[in-house]
């Protein structure tokens, strides 16, 4: 699965969790500084992210993820 499409998807679940504009996600957003994540919409996300990409990930690494684009670099890893 390629980046861009991995980002798209990641996009998409981000929106839906945190409310956003899919225009103010940039790779370099981060959840909590720039997205507004709470802690509890932290786990909301890597479930989110789950059940999107049919896959588990560790839970305590997918947290200490900052970013959209280090999400999509995480993501990638269960994915390819």
């Amino acid at each position: 699965m390629e980046n861009k499409e991995i980002q798209d998807r990641v996009v998409k679940v981000v929106c839906g969790v945190l409310s956003v504009d899919a225009e103010m996600v940039e790779p370099e957003s981060n959840f909590v500084f720039d997205l507004g994540a709470e802690s509890s919409q932290s786990i909301q996300l890597v479930a989110g992210f789950e059940e999107e990409f049919g896959v588990e990930m560790d839970n305590e690494a997918a947290l200490s993820v900052q970013t959209v684009g280090d999400a999509v670099t995480f993501i990638a890893k269960y994915v390819n």
